[in-house]
């Protein structure tokens, strides 16, 4: 796992503590210090599921959620990526957990932006314009795959407001949520990350044939 605090891989050596059970479920903290000795902080889990018939704790786990920090387990945002983009982003990862709903539809808006501002489609409905980028053949294939899965996952066809109100609250398919996040990721790469780092390399490479009294690329 990795640490939410760091972000280092750490080996999980979570301790539970049996906080008891009520007509929901039993519940129980799982407590850990980051093992990381720059990091060192605490890690607190909240859980509930079923107890055990012969100790206090719990057998099977049905709901589990970090509670210290409270934050999300995604990759932060890359420093390339500018501020309408990534605070959609970072607030649909941080309530994944607590309601992949509310994550869905800031993810849905998210992608409508990533499309609009950076690959310039015409303004429309989600699926008209996730149709406008697959067409276009500027993205990979298995980017543009990933972009087009995004109407079949959520079941554009049985929810239009997914599509023609993307910041609408409304049921998510099974994976949907998380799969919004992960098509996002790749569009930062491709949008942001890998056109910064070919920025730089170029640059770096004009510097040197200019020290040497050749040309810059054009």
């Amino acid at each position: 796992m990795k640490c939410p605090h760091c972000l280092v891989e750490v080996n999980p050596n979570f301790q539970q503590t049996f906080l008891g059970s009520d007509k929901e479920a039993a519940w129980s903290v799982y407590t850990m210090n980051c093992p990381n000795t720059e990091c060192g902080k605490k890690i607190v889990d909240l859980a509930s599921g079923q107890q055990s018939q012969h100790t206090a704790s719990l057998v099977k786990i049905n709901w589990r959620q970090t509670v210290r920090p409270f934050a999300s387990s995604r990759p932060p945002v890359p420093k390339e990526v500018e501020i309408m983009f990534a605070s959609d982003y970072n607030e649909a990862c941080l309530i994944l957990t607590l309601s992949p709903k509310a994550s869905a539809a800031l993810s849905r808006r998210c992608l409508q932006n990533i499309l609009r501002e950076k690959a310039g489609v015409k303004k429309g409905d989600l699926a008209n314009e996730i149709q406008q980028i697959i067409d276009s053949n500027s993205l990979p294939s298995h980017l543009s795959e990933s972009v087009d899965a995004v109407r079949n996952i959520g079941n554009f066809a049985a929810h239009p407001l997914k599509s023609t109100a993307t910041g609408e609250i409304v049921d998510v398919e099974v994976g949907e949520a998380e799969w919004l996040l992960d098509v996002i990721e790749a569009l930062f790469d491709f949008y942001f990350v890998q056109p910064a780092i070919l920025k730089a390399k170029r640059e770096a490479l004009n510097k040197k044939l200019s020290e040497i009294g050749k040309p810059p690329m054009k």
